[in-house]
């Protein structure tokens, strides 16, 4: 593949919502470029950027992949992302690196949630958007009404450019409004041509006249032309949807019909044309100069020293190790080196590489702007910054989904935690919403995710990929135990087998400290040296090891006070041992009588949901013991809801809240404080313990 030139290069994101289509647009795009000799359905696998066996197998995209294909003189990166919000971490990376997206929508399903997500990601990070409608030939697709119900939540810049030319419900061609063409299918597959005239179609005449209104808004002169009614030239129509482009103000909508690959080739055309080259996405990548602290933008300049932010991350054992890079400033060279500050090391660059899907194209430079792929880097990972060590620079790292969902993980094989361990550490190197996590306390490897689907394609990939497999399990909630009565009891340990025997004797009172957040208080009230002072350290360590496993069901014990108060001992037989064990049987025999409680986690929950799935949400919280704080209006006729809520009862919660809100709710949730729980969620805990007891046996 040729290197281009910075101007010469367009870095476009493709958004969408699930099954939508983005992986059959960029199919017929490579074919329609030559890249592929035929154009395969995601239904048969093979696509070209659906090159992972997960993908292949489960008929849906999982990770972000990177399709370069040259159009008219200029290289365009092609960012495929997923659909499914499961993976939204790899959208987020595309996101990071793109200068432009194009949001797919299909016309058979309309405007759906995933749409209006890639509408709102592309607002935040101030990103020009292209829509493409796809599917228009189908009898039952209104591109009008896809149209009119994309500007009433997103205003008149959703100005079409490109629509579907029917009689009554035959699809007959296309319209090309900005160059006032009729363009009919004919029978071998091309179009006739015709110029049209004002007043041969109304809807053609008023997207053209609004379409002139934005043309006439970038600059005076161009205004004054159109007050004056002198016709726009080519030229100035052109720059005028680039400017407005670039600056949001312009959403142009292209139609395209999959039956025939029509529209495909017209949006890369137009990608090509209307996109500006990297860099018109203003702070997309800032970090600081880690020497001087200074404050640092890429400005895609070739002249500058060279820096390259890694946006991704590909750990594939058949396809190899991969750092994505996006060339931040300057000129990337081969067989260089280059210092990585964010883990203060430098790193040897050998070979440079451009991927599509799965191909490796070797190259000898990428130019700023450029993205491209370095091979066997040792130490870096996604979101490091790679720079001259004389002058490093640490680009700040793109912001990542935050993984609610978590699952217990089981080894299959006795002795393959240490493989699980480190094929996960090599998944998590490609993928950052993924988290394992020892939970030391209930004696438990957690998996934190995205949602259950997410957490199932872990569990897939490592079977096939490291050969290591596991199970997914319902994760133990890390309870508490506590006491809410007291106790006076006596603790005494003798035993007597020749020579010097063991006595030690304790009288103590439990009772609530009060303080939840730690395991006990120990005092002691001893009068006369009923108890020496040197016992009472090993008296405290007998009720230290107590509380790590309380008795009813064998959690750690918090909130208890322990008072040594009398007692009695040998002067040869005692001894610190003897005395820790005299305090372990004072705790046995004293926590059953002090009202013994379990305590269990409380989040407090937000929960992101649309006006109209506010009564349902609330009604599933209720049956999910929680309680609802309050609620808080926000944009877009959204509502936050505010709950306090038994962490166990969030297991699953991440799909339930998708079905019961078509995929538009979001949730997140922090740890708040230990709560008694209610007794009949307590018994049921109980039992539940008991019985793993018995399979354990």
């Amino acid at each position: 593949m040729n290197v281009y030139a910075t101007d010469k290069i367009r870095n476009v994101v493709l958004l969408g919502h699930g099954g939508c289509g983005k992986t059959s647009l960029i199919e017929s795009m490579a074919f329609s470029t030559g890249i592929i000799k035929r154009v395969r359905t995601v239904a048969e696998g093979g696509t070209v950027s659906d090159y992972d066996k997960e993908e292949i197998k489960r008929k849906f995209s999982i990770q972000a992949s990177v399709i370069p294909l040259e159009v008219d003189g200029v290289k365009v990166n092609i960012l495929d992302t997923p659909g499914l919000f499961d993976f939204a971490g790899e959208v987020y990376e595309a996101l990071s690196v793109a200068d432009a997206a194009v949001i797919v929508i299909n016309g058979k399903s309309g405007v759906q949630v995933g749409t209006r997500k890639s509408f709102d990601f592309c607002e935040k990070r101030g990103i020009p958007v292209i829509v493409y409608i796809s599917n228009v030939e189908d009898e039952h697709v209104d591109a009008n009404a896809i149209v009119e119900e994309l500007r009433d939540s997103y205003g008149n810049k959703i100005v079409p450019f490109h629509m579907p030319l029917k009689e009554e419900h035959d699809f007959k061609g296309f319209i090309n409004i900005v160059k006032m063409l009729e363009c009919t299918l004919k029978a071998d597959g091309s179009f006739d041509e015709k110029v049209l005239e004002e007043g041969e179609n109304d809807d053609l005449d008023s997207f053209r006249m609004e379409l002139m209104e934005g043309v006439a808004e970038t600059d005076e002169d161009l205004m004054e032309k159109f007050f004056a009614e002198e016709p726009f030239t080519d030229e100035e129509i052109k720059n005028a949807i680039v400017t407005s482009v670039a600056s949001r103000d312009l959403m142009p909508v292209i139609c395209g019909a999959i039956s025939n690959d029509y529209g495909a080739n017209v949006l890369l055309h137009d990608m090509v044309k209307y996109f500006s080259a990297p860099g018109n996405v203003e702070g997309q990548l800032t970090g600081v100069k880690t020497k001087s602290g200074e404050e640092v933008t890429a400005s895609f300049d070739v002249s500058k020293p060279v820096s390259a932010y890694v946006f991704k991350t590909i750990a594939d054992p058949f396809v190899g190790r991969f750092s994505l890079v996006k060339v931040a400033d300057g000129v990337l060279k081969s067989d260089c080196s280059l210092y990585n500050a964010d883990k203060e090391t430098e790193e040897r660059i050998g070979k440079l590489y451009v991927l599509r899907g799965k191909e490796q194209i070797e190259v000898s430079e990428l130019n700023a702007g450029d993205i491209g792929a370095i091979a066997k880097l040792s130490e870096t990972k996604t979101g490091d910054t790679l720079s001259p060590k004389a002058d490093p620079i640490a680009f700040n790292k793109a912001a990542m989904p935050e993984p609610f969902t978590f699952m217990r993980y089981v080894t299959k094989a006795k002795g393959d935690e240490d493989k699980v361990s480190t094929a996960l550490k090599k998944l998590m190197d490609e993928d950052l919403t993924l988290r394992e996590e020892n939970d030391k306390a209930n004696r438990q490897m957690l998996l934190y995710g995205l949602g259950d689907q997410h957490l199932e394609i872990v569990r897939s990939k490592l079977a096939d990929r490291y050969k290591v497999e596991i199970d997914l399990v319902k994760p133990k909630v890390a309870f508490k135990e506590t006491i809410r009565g007291n106790f006076e009891v006596q603790g005494k340990y003798k035993k007597q087998s020749g020579g010097h025997g063991q006595y030690g004797d304790v009288k103590m009172t439990f009772e609530p400290s009060g303080d939840l957040e730690n395991p006990y208080v120990f005092e002691e009230k001893i009068f006369g040296g009923a108890v020496p002072k040197n016992y009472f350290p090993a008296v405290e360590k007998g009720i230290a090891e107590s509380c790590q496993k309380g008795l009813l069901a064998g959690y750690p014990v918090v909130g208890v006070k322990a008072t040594l108060i009398d007692g009695s001992y040998h002067p040869v037989d005692s001894s610190e041992m003897a005395f820790k064990m005299a305090a372990i049987t004072a705790f046995k025999n004293a926590i059953p009588n002090c009202k013994p409680v379990l305590l269990e986690p409380i989040v407090n929950l937000k929960v992101d949901v649309l006006d109209a799935n506010t009564g349902d949400v609330m009604g599933d919280l209720n049956k999910r013991r929680g309680r609802i704080l309050g609620m808080n209006p926000l944009p877009g006729g959204r509502q936050e809801l505010e709950a306090d809520i038994p962490l166990a009862s969030l297991v699953g919660y991440s799909t339930d809240l998708r079905s019961m809100t078509g995929g538009s709710g979001e949730f997140s949730y922090e740890f708040s404080r230990y709560e008694q729980m209610p007794a009949d969620a307590q018994e049921k805990v109980l039992k539940e313990a008991e019985a793993e007891k018995e399979n354990e046996k």
